[in-house]
């Protein structure tokens, strides 16, 4: 790690140190999901686009390939999940966004260096490889880059600075449906090649901020590289290695390493599986639930086909159609952007259930406008999926990217995040295969699969409503004592929540002992000593 000492011996990375390299942190992590979110959105303007279809003709009209060429990316995903969910402990958070990057503009490579003969054939496959091998480095990025900014933040900020990169995603989907529909009025190559090619630029700044930017100090504790945690740990705090609250810090995050198991740093996937007072399976099934949920609500069936969409239901022009999904994602962008305000005001509970009664109502409102059939009735589906993208914007993008980070603990979070992400790009690739299929076969219009998507909506609400507890508000000790309450007193989670009154630093630890919970989440030991010791310096704001 390139840190150097400034004047007052405090360890600087790219110079800086405290507020100021939190926010470099924090732009590695904006610019990596603004990538994903580009990604997201960059196929929906080419894939009907007559330069592709033309270049690789087994995409047009064919519903299945279509689907397949645009799915793949998401199997990519998968892949790279996979990979992190069982090496991710083993190389560590820096080295893996570094080869997520790495591995994502090689696909970007391939794909832009596909030579089409107009029959397709090899062209086509070299292209769908290309798009696989993007999706491998964007499934290990997006399984690492919460976790790392996670451990790398300070417990008062980590949920805001996580919604916001939910809320990126939807600023990278518009970039790219805006550089797709620009570049249609470009040379035939151009049209494809270069919104592909961008997603260079993002991968770039992820690998260039990081060459100077440190490893994850829990971590490095984690496999016994003390003296390099303590470096990053003092440049986080802007204090000195040998100031008294810098050591308290490692010292109790190392005790805490040790009594929750986790020497070594790497977690058995046994442990994930574990009930008891700590429930680390329940609390890994609602975050892989939430994100599976976030995929059938239709969201990328939106947002990948937002274009298609409008040509196939609406009988809009192809150049219409993506101007009005640039449109689309500029609502999208600024709903967004209101979780960063409403996310600790309004709750997490709540905005999942304000989120499935709009998406829900959003998508009824489509499919009842297409059913007639006529041009005017079908102006309300317009509508329909523009309320059903402001909705799902303001509460279900971001939040199955929080929920995740803060309901697992320290000893189960990696490998439980990467389980939430394999879940997300499994249903990912379901939901983006089938789209293409189900537009053409349900009804006149395709309004069948806004039916489909409303039903399955409406099925979110109660479990949601039944086994989401509320977290807002609460520390990661509180949040460990309500899943052991529930557990010690057999009632519902939800219930155990909603009944808990907000503790200080004495009631959670009486609390942990009458449950038979002992607090292991070094996050929360450091909270306590935060609160009740005053050792631990808050990086001054600039």
């Amino acid at each position: 790690m390139g840190h150097k000492d400034n004047a007052s011996g405090v360890p600087t990375f790219w110079g800086t140190s405290g507020s100021r390299l939190q926010k470099l942190i924090t732009a590695v992590a904006t610019t990596d999901f603004l990538l994903f979110g580009y990604d997201q959105g960059v196929m929906s303007g080419i894939i009907s686009a007559d330069a592709f279809t033309s270049d690789f003709p087994e995409v047009k009209g064919n519903s299945t390939y279509e689907g397949f060429v645009v799915s793949i990316y998401a199997v990519g995903c998968f892949l790279g999940a996979c990979f992190i969910l069982s090496f991710g402990d083993h190389l560590g958070r820096r080295k893996s966004i570094f080869l997520g990057a790495t591995i994502m503009i090689i696909g970007v490579i391939i794909q832009i260096a596909s030579i089409p003969d107009g029959s397709g054939g090899g062209s086509t496959a070299q292209f769908i490889i290309g798009r696989c091998i993007t999706g491998i480095g964007n499934g290990i990025n997006t399984s690492t880059v919460p976790t790392y900014q996670a451990e790398c933040s300070h417990s008062h900020n980590r949920g805001k600075l996580i919604c916001i990169e939910g809320g990126n995603v939807a600023i990278g989907t518009l970039i790219a449906y805006w550089i797709d529909y620009g570049c249609t009025y470009g040379p035939h190559a151009f049209v494809w090649r270069f919104p592909i090619a961008f997603q260079c630029v993002f991968a770039m700044v992820v690998i260039i901020l990081m060459t100077q930017l440190p490893e994850s100090p829990r971590w490095l504790l984690s496999k016994d590289r003390n003296e390099e945690a303590t470096t990053v740990i003092a440049a986080l705090n802007d204090e000195r290695r040998d100031d008294p609250g810098i050591q308290t810090q490692v010292a109790v995050i190392v005790d805490a390493i040790r009594a929750s198991g986790h020497e070594g740093g790497v977690t058995n996937m046994s442990d994930l599986l574990t009930g008891g007072p700590s429930q680390h399976f329940r609390r890994l099934l609602l975050g892989a639930s939430s994100q599976m949920m976030q995929q059938l609500s239709g969201c990328n069936a939106v947002i990948y086909y937002f274009p298609i969409l409008f040509q196939t239901s609406i009988g809009t022009t192809h150049n219409l159609a993506l101007l009005l999904g640039g449109i689309n994602m500029i609502v999208y962008s600024i709903f967004a952007t209101t979780s960063w305000f409403a996310v600790e005001r309004v709750g997490r509970r709540k905005l999942y259930l304000i989120g499935t009664v709009g998406q829900c109502l959003s998508m009824v409102l489509t499919f009842g406008a297409l059913i007639p059939g006529t041009e005017s009735a079908a102006k309300g589906a317009a509508v329909g999926l523009f309320t059903y993208i402001a909705f799902f914007g303001a509460t279900w993008l971001p939040l199955p990217w929080l929920y995740p980070a803060e309901i697992n603990p320290l000893k189960t979070r990696a490998k439980a995040n990467a389980t939430s992400t394999v879940s997300n790009w499994l249903w990912n690739f379901f939901i983006v295969m089938i789209t293409p299929v189900l537009l053409s076969g349900t009804g006149q219009s395709g309004w069948g699969t806004y039916l489909f998507f409303a039903i399955l909506n409406a099925m979110f609400f109660p479990v949601i409503y039944f086994l989401y507890p509320e977290t807002a508000g609460r520390t990661l000790e509180e949040i460990d004592v309500i899943f052991a309450k529930g557990y010690a007193e057999k009632i519902s989670y939800v219930k155990a929540a909603q009944e808990l009154p907000r503790l200080t630093e004495t009631e959670v630890q009486e609390k942990a002992r009458q449950y038979g919970f002992y607090l292991s989440d070094e996050e929360a030991t450091v909270s306590m000593h935060e609160k009740t010791e005053g050792v631990l310096s808050t990086p001054t704001s600039d």
